[in-house]
């Protein structure tokens, strides 16, 4: 008779719409293997509350209507973390984070996150190399910036996108209402990858329709070459909407949002950018005079259920269940990633790549695919994109309002 193990799974960095799917197919591909596993247990913010031994019985103390409903809950049902494990496997943390899994029979670890979460992975999986542990360790992706490396796109970014497309396209009706010249300067998260910037393209119902300009950090950002392309646009169009990212920056290597703010950074040494937005707004007024104002779509963009891409949140499933497979066949050290087939029609297949080979680098929008001054994308991206956002699914609804699955 085969022992049983514990599966222990945990939820790090900004959430995503989907993020909760991931973790919905941890659990039920775990439960469809009850003959291998025991206990399933949730790390209640992350690899930090684990430290300290905050975790949830997932096994014992969900339900099972709880457990379907974290396909359509946003946020982080376990709660999240921004917790950077040191660089020195000798470090006492990590016996002490070992010592753990031994004490509660962890032999499967899940971590879903982005590239800070595969960081921790990669040296979780280097310090069970040194000690011979037989933990297996894995990585199951979620970011709506897209920028992680050797994966076709990741799950959040999809949602997202469909998120950012819908609102750029309700906004751009809305400033249209009007005669007179205007510009809306919508700013939109995106570090150093414009991913979910470029998305604002699949707002647009026609060619030359808003949004007119799309600005991502992956070109040098030009104060005056902006002021000129507003000007041109202005010559055919009163009503000029704009999609900025975040970490938009000029030629030096210095954001745009530093222009006239000084910018902090996260417990990873990363700036917490924002503000661009409200600076063009700033300049564009002072130069050009006219009706001028600055949206920050901020946080809204990765929490809103009501833009959930049915695509998206199957694909958040398949990496969480794909991750548990690949758990239980012995294999460590992974991130789970989607790789796209050939063909007319949309499929992609779950594959493992060596989680050191992720964490650190970005993936950024390929240059081919931004136009040739810097103000847009094109068709590639399009084509890229546009079978990410497809399909609806929506929460259930009582009284008017969405459910959600709430730790208790």
């Amino acid at each position: 008779m085969n022992k049983k193990y514990n599966v222990l799974v945990g939820q790090s960095g900004g959430p995503t719409s989907v993020i909760n799917g991931s973790l919905y197919g941890v659990i039920k591909e775990s439960l469809n293997h009850t003959d291998l596993i025991d206990t399933i247990y949730g790390m209640i913010n992350g690899i930090e509350g684990f430290i300290n031994e905050d975790m949830l019985n997932i096994s014992k103390d969900m339900s099972d209507e709880d457990i379907e409903l974290l396909k359509t809950t946003p946020a982080s049902y376990l709660g999240s973390c921004r917790f950077k494990l040191p660089a020195d496997l000798n470090n006492n943390i990590y016996n002490t984070i070992f010592s753990l899994f031994e004490k509660y029979n962890i032999m499967y670890f899940l971590y879903i996150g982005g590239n800070d979460s595969m960081d921790t992975v990669a040296k979780l999986s280097a310090y069970a190399a040194k000690i011979n542990s037989p933990v297996r360790i894995i990585g199951v992706p979620k970011t709506i910036d897209n920028d992680l490396v050797h994966t076709d796109h990741s799950p959040g970014y999809g949602s997202a996108a469909k998120f950012v497309a819908s609102v750029v396209r309700d906004i751009a009706l809305d400033s249209g209402v009007y005669k007179q010249d205007s510009v809306t300067i919508i700013e939109i998260m995106g570090r150093h990858a414009g991913w979910l910037t470029a998305a604002s393209a699949l707002a647009r119902k026609f060619k030359g329709d808003n949004p007119i300009l799309i600005y991502l950090p992956e070109r040098a950002f030009d104060v005056e070459e902006f002021i000129k392309s507003i000007k041109n646009a202005l010559s055919y169009t009163n009503n000029v909407v704009i999609c900025v990212s975040e970490g938009i920056k000029d030629s030096s290597g210095r954001f745009i949002c530093e222009y006239e703010s000084n910018v902090k950074t996260d417990n990873f040494g990363h700036k917490m950018l924002t503000g661009c937005g409200k600076y063009l707004e700033g300049l564009v007024k002072d130069r050009l005079g006219i009706k001028v104002r600055s949206i920050e779509l901020n946080v809204t963009q990765r929490c809103v259920s009501s833009f959930i891409s049915e695509t998206d949140v199957l694909e958040a499933i398949s990496a969480g269940e794909f991750g548990v497979q690949s758990a239980l066949k012995g294999i460590t050290g992974v991130m789970i990633a989607f790789k796209r087939n050939e063909g007319t029609d949309y499929s992609v297949d779950c594959i493992t790549v060596d989680c050191s080979k992720v964490c650190n680098f970005e993936q950024k929008v390929p240059d081919g695919w931004i136009n040739s001054d810097g103000t847009d994308v094109n068709d590639n991206f399009i084509s890229y994109a546009l079978p990410l956002i497809q399909g609806e699914l929506r929460p259930p609804v009582k009284n008017g309002l969405p459910v959600y699955a709430y730790r208790k």
